[in-house]
């Protein structure tokens, strides 16, 4: 099997020596390194990696706005020290698979989650989930108690079941399908369905894409 190839960009040149000495040893090709986000974008078009990772503050053109032209030619995995919440919103509205915080995560999880992201997996640090899980309670008005709700009702203007609202509810805090399953007590492939269901009715195809169309981003940013 090929090695997985690989775009890093970050202007940082220690982080980023730093990053592409510990993909390499780890059997990952770093085909190109970038220290702005319009490099970045310049590369990813000539090189097609499997995956860019891409740092948020950038010059030139920072990593949220390379993230929008990148992500249409090669999955992004934002690696970045930045945390805030709409910055995380924004980069998962703007098309990137996923989020990673630097000091949320070990040497071997990011190695992991460099192959799931290429792989078309959605891995987000724990403050990435945090920052959505509190959109999501900004956006959303709790349904009133008793009010009685129909279990196939739809869900606001998406016209999701109650049950796939409560699968959505489950993705946005970063359950996989196995673990929804077991919250919920269905079978795994009876989750996947709903899933499928669910990335049909919010016009998207990740689980980041989704997740940020939920809380309203995707169409805004």
């Amino acid at each position: 099997m090929s090695a997985t190839r690989v775009l890093v960009a970050d202007d940082n040149v220690v982080v980023r020596s730093g990053l592409v000495s510990l993909l390499e040893a780890h059997g990952i090709e770093v085909v190109g390194e970038a220290g702005d986000g319009r490099r970045a974008v310049e590369l990813t078009a000539r090189l097609r990696p499997d995956l860019v990772l891409l740092d948020v503050r950038m010059p030139l053109m920072d990593g949220v706005a390379a993230a929008a032209e990148i992500s249409p030619l090669a999955p992004v995995l934002m690696l970045t020290y930045t945390d805030d919440p709409g910055t995380v919103r924004a980069a998962l509205g703007k098309g990137a698979t996923g989020y990673l915080v630097h000091g949320a995560f070990t040497a071997d999880e990011l190695i992991a989650a460099v192959h799931n992201a290429a792989g078309g997996a959605h891995p987000l640090s724990p403050a990435a989930v945090s920052a959505l899980v509190g959109a999501v309670r900004e956006a959303s008005e709790p349904a009133a108690p008793g009010s009685g709700t129909p279990p196939d009702a739809p869900h606001g203007g998406f016209g999701l079941s109650a049950r796939e609202a409560e699968v959505m509810r489950l993705i946005v805090q970063g359950a996989s399908n196995g673990e929804i399953a077991g919250r919920l007590f269905l079978a795994e492939k009876t989750v996947k369905n709903h899933v499928n269901r669910i990335y049909a009715k919010l016009g998207v195809t990740s689980r980041g894409a989704a997740i940020a169309r939920w809380i309203g981003t995707a169409g805004d940013l």
